[in-house]
């Protein structure tokens, strides 16, 4: 049996080249192509996709992916979940969490990938018991780095709790792109000798070495790969669909996809590329490989955002300084995965510790939650002084920081009776309050009746 393969095109494809602005209409295009292609499975929703189709598009994501769904009659569908935290930035209460699972197989997702961003289990498990609860696959992701305790080790001891959990397979989620091939085959042959878990390998361009580190990946026995089709692959985004079926073709490892059905989706999505490369949404430099990343263990987008703060402040002459900070703070802080939120959290305290001339003489909210305890546990140990000079004598949680949050789901129910239609619209709202409302209301009030809803939220 050959290699399987998961297309990303059509969520991570397009949100890791240009902020995740493909539409509806131009995903719905090539699916018929897609579906008979021969996949494992299409990751179509999750991520950044339900903020954008609110905030930028003007599409209801539901509908979205009722419409996907529709269209996809033979092939899986996937989403990417973010443990507590859905797909937002902060944690929600357990019955938003619950009903979103339920609310998105309902509404035709087969597979959930779940993580956390400190890859603490505890973060998950609402989504885990909830998925396997409503007849979904769960797959339970850890997010791959590297520091002095993140080792193959580290990440076997993990992947073997993440089986007696339930999880359905398991998710090598590289999301800097920075796993070296022998470091893949050495991880990959672990896993599958301590774990029955099917194994799948998520990885991105950024760092130029994602192709030979999927071929060590394969040889050492990964069962699945993430791939998107040429158009929206390499640079950020994963590497070529139709690259990989070359490749392995007449292989043991052949994924066995129709190219013919590849090559006209490919042909599709060509058109949409260009139109976002003539706009200025797709930036060249999205495309671009950036080998830095691999001497600083830093995602694309981090470089980028790190490059932008500086700009604003007009100190892009200490960028170095910053590169060389941001590994001392994510050591000070029990090394996180540089993941969102936390590569932003990191970055942002690496530039003031640069620019104040003094570390940790400014520091953000969200640094003094973290070490709080409030986004979950470190993964290493934290330095107690250091914890009680940003800190002092707050308290620190050593619990699930989910347990602190009251149901809210019958409260936002209540409060939007007259704008919100289906438990669909009132998850939006959970996630999104503001940018929802404001869609729902284009959506659904007239201009007038809009108005005097306005006024009744207020008086109310």
């Amino acid at each position: 049996m050959g290699v399987k393969v998961v297309d990303t095109a059509l969520r991570d494809g397009h949100q890791s080249l240009f902020a995740t602005r493909m539409t509806t209409a131009e995903i719905l295009e090539v699916l018929p192509d897609l579906d008979e292609a021969g996949y494992h499975a299409l990751e179509v929703w999750g991520g950044a996709t339900f903020d954008a189709c609110l905030r930028f598009l003007n599409e209801d994501p539901w509908e979205r992916l009722r419409e996907i769904r529709k269209a996809c009659k033979k092939t899986k569908l996937q989403m990417l979940f973010r443990g507590q935290n859905i797909l937002g930035y902060k944690h929600y209460p357990d019955d938003i969490v619950e009903l979103f699972v339920k609310k998105s197989i309902e509404n035709g997702i087969d597979i959930i990938r779940v993580f956390d961003a400190l890859n603490d289990l505890r973060n998950m498990e609402t989504v885990i018991d909830a998925t396997k609860r409503y007849g979904g696959h769960c797959q339970i992701a850890f997010c791959y780095t590297t520091s002095p305790i993140h080792t193959v080790e580290y990440f076997v001891e993990m992947a073997k709790k993440i089986e007696t959990l339930g999880a359905d397979s398991i998710c090598i989620k590289d999301m800097s792109g920075v796993l070296l091939p022998e470091d893949a085959y050495r991880l990959v042959s672990q896993l599958k000798a301590n774990t029955a878990l099917p194994v799948e390998l998520h990885s991105h361009c950024t760092a130029g070495v994602a192709h030979a580190t999927y071929m060590k990946a394969i040889e050492a026995g990964v069962d699945i790969i993430d791939t998107a089709l040429s158009p929206l692959s390499s640079g950020t985004s994963q590497p070529p669909t139709e690259s990989f079926q070359y490749m392995l073709r007449g292989t043991q490892y052949d994924p066995g996809l129709n190219l013919d059905r590849l090559n006209a989706a490919a042909e599709k999505i060509k058109l949409v590329r260009d139109k976002y490369f003539a706009s200025g949404v797709l930036n060249p430099k999205a495309l671009m490989v950036n080998p830095l990343i691999l001497q600083y263990q830093l995602p694309g987008g981090m470089l980028s955002n790190l490059m932008s703060q500086l700009e604003n402040q007009g100190a892009i002459g200490r960028y170095e300084e910053v590169l060389r900070e941001v590994p001392a703070v994510r050591a000070d802080l029990g090394y996180p995965p540089l993941v969102t939120p936390l590569s932003q959290m990191v970055g942002t305290q690496a530039v003031m510790n640069v620019l104040t001339g003094e570390r940790y003489k400014l520091v953000p909210e969200e640094i003094k939650d973290y070490l709080r305890g409030h986004y979950g546990a470190s993964p290493g140990p934290i330095d107690e002084d250091f914890r009680k000079s940003i800190i002092g004598a707050d308290k620190v949680i050593d619990y699930r920081p989910a347990d602190d949050l009251k149901p809210q789901f019958e409260n936002l129910k209540r409060k939007y009776q007259d704008l919100a239609r289906t438990d669909e619209d009132v998850l939006s709202i959970a996630l999104f309050e503001n940018v929802a409302v404001n869609f729902l209301e284009k959506k659904y009030l007239p201009r007038k009746e809009k108005e005097i809803h306005e006024i009744n939220l207020h008086i109310g």
